[in-house]
């Protein structure tokens, strides 16, 4: 049976790493992801998890390490943070590319320079066309939940690729909560073993990664990329199952009060939690607003995302990463793309806050919908606005 315990999320990921029974972990321990490498290697030393640590001297190793634990058909897991992400950047591509199962934690941060340790979306916009299955997840229990579907995603053989699952730095990771971890004996048949059909073998020697002339690498990026979309099936699927067996339902696109909304927030990661605070407020007030979590950032989920704004007027996109140079956030960028064949599309105002671990307040979102309210009612010609900078 499950226990409800209070726990710092960072090691509840480590509990749900020992749950599904890792076989090789490669890490490199980097502020605010240290305390789950930290919990592992403490499980591995003390014989409570069975699994080969290896203590790399950067996280460009700590991947490039996983490519050969999974590539010879070990369950491997990872976890990074920020500069850790960008460090280890170009080996992720070869992860996705060569179809390797590995599960990696990112706590989110912000990007030098300058130096900053705290939350916000930086450091995955930076890596969010490296191929990899990516999802967001707003505090302890989506985060432990969401780690153990990553493991059963990524191994499915009509999957096969590499799994991120993220949460805001200090925000979610170093933030006691009351969770439910799951024991050993109720996971029975949700993850099966691993069993990787194309281990490397001595006895059977193969090249993996080689060079790709023109000739052929346009096709193998098609491949990838119609490999890749199909996987958010599989990713509902695993969602349903989890939901089904534990009571807890995760999907692509999750709503709050949108029923009759004209004017939608969408947020992602632990600011979500923050925003239904505002939604109340609001609705107290007799403000028809709502909230979208975009949960599932790769495969990117047009479907569910077109179906949750086919009637809303206007909508507000925060974003927690900047765009430098562009239209604003990403987020917003990718928004505006997806609706853009829409038969009815909404007016959209960006918002950008929560840089380097700012907060954000229920009431700096009430203050986003009446700046929005201005912005379309005047039809001002403006990219995107700042939250909560200083004059």
């Amino acid at each position: 049976m499950s226990k409800r315990v209070g726990t710092e999320a960072s090691f509840a990921i480590a509990d749900a790493v020992q749950l599904a029974d890792v076989d090789v972990v490669a890490a490199y321990p980097i502020t605010p992801q240290t305390h789950i490498v930290e919990r592992i290697s403490e499980l591995v030393a003390d014989g409570d998890l069975d699994a080969e640590f290896i203590c790399v001297e950067s996280e460009h190793s700590a991947m490039s390490a996983c490519l050969g634990s999974s590539a010879a058909g070990a369950r491997t897991y990872t976890a990074t943070a920020g500069q850790g992400l960008e460090l280890m950047h170009e080996v992720l591509y070869i992860a996705s590319s060569c179809r390797l199962p590995i599960v990696m934690n990112v706590s989110n941060r912000a990007l030098s320079g300058p130096l900053n340790v705290w939350g916000d979306h930086s450091d995955v916009m930076a890596t969010r066309d490296c191929g990899w299955i990516q999802y967001f997840t707003e505090n302890a229990q989506e985060v432990f939940d969401l780690t153990l579907c990553a493991f059963k995603i990524a191994e499915d053989p009509n999957v096969l690729f590499p799994v991120m699952v993220h949460m805001d730095g200090f925000n979610v990771s170093h933030v006691v909560e009351a969770l439910e971890i799951l024991e050993p004996d109720d996971l029975k048949g949700f993850i099966p073993p691993l069993n990787y059909p194309h281990p490397l073998d001595p006895n059977r020697p193969v090249s993996m990664g080689c060079f790709g002339p023109p000739v052929i690498y346009t096709e193998c990026r098609k491949a990838q990329e119609e490999a890749l979309r199909p996987t958010k099936q599989t990713i509902i699927k695993v969602w349903k199952e989890f939901g089904e067996k534990f009571g807890r339902h995760y999907n692509p696109v999750e709503t709050y009060r949108t029923e009759d909304a004209d004017t939608i927030l969408l947020c992602m990661g632990s600011f979500s939690e923050t925003a239904t605070g505002a939604i109340d407020a609001l609705r107290d007030k007799g403000v028809k607003a709502g909230l979208i979590r975009l949960r599932l950032w790769r495969p990117f989920p047009f479907e569910e995302l077109r179906s949750a704004l086919s009637s809303v007027k206007n909508l507000i996109v925060f974003d927690r990463a900047l765009s430098y140079g562009g239209p604003g956030g990403p987020v917003c960028s990718e928004i505006r793309s997806a609706l853009y064949g829409a038969r009815q599309r909404p007016a959209i105002v960006n918002f950008v806050g929560g840089l380097g671990g700012r907060d954000v307040t229920p009431q700096q979102f009430e203050q986003m919908f009446t700046r929005a309210q201005e912005i379309i009612a005047n039809n001002l010609d403006i990219e995107y606005e700042m939250i909560g900078v200083r004059e």
